[in-house]
């Protein structure tokens, strides 16, 4: 039970659970960042014009690259099930 709350999902993606963890975090925190910036703009269009989406590029690019060619399998046999 705890193997598979803890440590499955990091292996799956090549990770350990504190490399996890860590990466987690630092996307959760960049999230954050990028949604306060989002609801600045909202009150005002004309501050952080472009810090949303480049958050979310940044974010995504970094997720693309860190996929293993075995995880990436994961990812495909899982959309297929």
């Amino acid at each position: 039970m705890l193997r598979q709350i803890f440590v499955e999902h990091p292996e799956s993606v090549g990770e350990t659970y504190l490399v996890h963890q860590r990466t987690a975090f630092g996307f959760g925190f960049s999230m954050i960042v990028g949604g306060l910036a989002c609801l600045v703009h909202g009150l005002i269009p004309s501050l952080c014009l472009h810090t949303g989406s480049d958050t979310i590029s940044r974010l995504h690019g970094r997720m693309a690259v860190r996929r293993t060619p075995a995880a990436k399998a994961g990812v495909v046999a899982a959309s297929k099930a």
